[in-house]
């Protein structure tokens, strides 16, 4: 029975990863080298990944093939449950059917590990010995620490400085799986010592630990890379086997969604849950898209599309994106997988087209919800998942105000196990609305005055 299981759950996982570029109405803009200002080829990308990722970054092919270790590392969770959430539909008392796809069945608990497994998997397959990467709330560095451990890798992770105080246990689950976890800024790298000789009490930003971190990776050498968790083309295409599955188990009870939603830091889950569905929309399916963001960290809702910076410190290439400005360091919310001053290129091109929509939500709004969630459907959500359930929220009242039926499918990105301090401040009466004040836009976007435009 058992071996029919695994054989069962096999047949589920899809086989290929989907690159949206094929598809794509209007090409995107490419990525600049920052000295040139010319499109960045494979080799200048060379120093920080390995070519391996980077074909895949750069393919216009629709699908890649899954290799098999990848897969043999799915079985683990794979496929993910898709559930109705008939208990929150019943508090909320309007003509939704709500879906969601539960990612927080992975062993780090989020989505992360589907990229996380293959980034893994291609470095030592390149020969790569030591992977540094950064992470916000922890997810991802948890996901990678676990991947590297599975093949053998080193693993350094600079954490950012306000989540890895208010999330203790997200550093021990790194430190539990072999990886060295780094409070950012610090003083390992001369991103960090720069950062914390003008704020010596600087919170950090995922733009400060994404410098910190691939600085790390380059003075590492021939056997090191650097590995990113969201934002690029090939971690939102690995991230798409979570709508791929999403598709294939609702075509079974022969229902389609009407709207779909992800929360969106950097862009990687989102892009995961709605690529699929974005395939579809180009190809003549109606339905709605919608990112859920923090109120506090508004990039695709008040931020511009332009050329700039993934990180503090210039060392990225220069992206096409919604931005608030790479020097721009949000507000220490407890969604911390949220706090990036950047959008994925791809999920920026895409609400440009129109095939995406964006919305925002205050934090206070985001955890109400989610302990809706939690004593109705019984899983206490992530912060950042949180904000996915708000659009929920706010989309089924949007359904009852009209009196039109609609069935959603939201992407549960993690469960908040490892994220009760967060709750315990909500209950407790001490989060605080935060919405980001126009001056301070201004001020982050002067970074980015005279660059290139897209």
């Amino acid at each position: 029975m058992e071996q029919q299981k695994v054989v069962l759950a096999d047949q589920e996982i899809p086989r290929q990863w989907y690159n949206i570029q094929a598809d794509l109405p209007k090409p995107m803009s490419p990525p600049l080298h920052p000295g040139t200002g010319k499109p960045v080829g494979p080799g200048d990308l060379a120093p920080i990944f390995p070519m391996n990722l980077i074909e895949q970054e750069v393919s216009q092919e629709r699908w890649i093939d899954i290799p098999g270790e990848i897969l043999d590392k799915y079985l683990l969770w794979r496929p993910s449950p898709l559930c109705r959430a008939r208990n929150f539909e019943k508090l909320l008392d309007a003509p939704v059917k709500i879906y969601y796809k539960y990612e927080g069945s992975s062993p780090a608990g989020s989505h992360k590990p589907n990229t996380a497994i293959p980034q893994a998997y291609y470095n030592k397959a390149f020969g790569v010995k030591r992977i540094s990467t950064e992470t916000g709330a922890g997810q991802w560095g948890s996901a990678l620490s676990m991947a590297c451990a599975m093949f053998g890798l080193e693993c350094r992770v600079f954490m950012v400085r306000v989540s890895y105080d208010q999330k203790p246990y997200r550093r021990m689950m790194m430190n539990t799986w072999g990886a060295e976890c780094i409070p950012s800024p610090s003083n390992r790298t001369a991103a960090g010592r720069q950062v914390l000789a003008e704020h010596p009490d600087s919170p950090g930003s995922l733009g400060i630990a994404i410098s910190e971190a691939v600085e790390d990776a380059v003075a590492g050498g021939e056997f090191s890379r650097y590995s990113l968790g969201s934002v690029l083309n090939h971690v939102c295409m690995h991230q798409t086997i979570i709508g791929l599955e999403a598709q294939k188990q609702l075509e079974k009870i022969d229902v389609y969604p009407d709207v779909v939603i992800g929360c969106a830091g950097g862009g990687s889950n989102f892009a995961g849950i709605s690529l699929p569905f974005v395939r579809d929309k180009i190809h003549g399916k109606s339905l709605r898209i919608i990112g859920a963001e923090p109120a506090s960290c508004p990039t695709m809702t008040r931020g511009p599309f332009a050329y700039d910076f993934g990180d503090l410190a210039k060392m990225t290439p220069l992206l096409p994106m919604y931005t608030l400005g790479h020097d721009y360091v949000p507000a220490p919310i407890h969604a911390g997988g949220l706090r990036y001053h950047g959008m994925a290129p791809i999920i920026s091109h895409l609400l440009r087209l129109g095939l995406l929509e964006a919305a925002s939500y205050d934090q206070l709004e985001t955890f109400d919800a989610g302990v809706k969630w939690a004593r109705t459907e019984g899983i206490i959500p992530a912060p950042e998942t949180n904000h996915a359930i708000a659009a929920v929220v706010a989309e089924a009242r949007r359904a009852k105000e009209e009196g039109k039926e609609r069935t959603i499918l939201f992407n549960f990105s993690g469960h908040g196990m490892v994220d009760l301090a967060a709750y315990d401040a909500y209950l407790a009466g001490k989060l605080v609305p935060y919405q980001l004040p126009d001056e301070e836009i201004q001020r982050a976007l002067k970074a980015i005055a005279g660059f290139p435009k897209p």
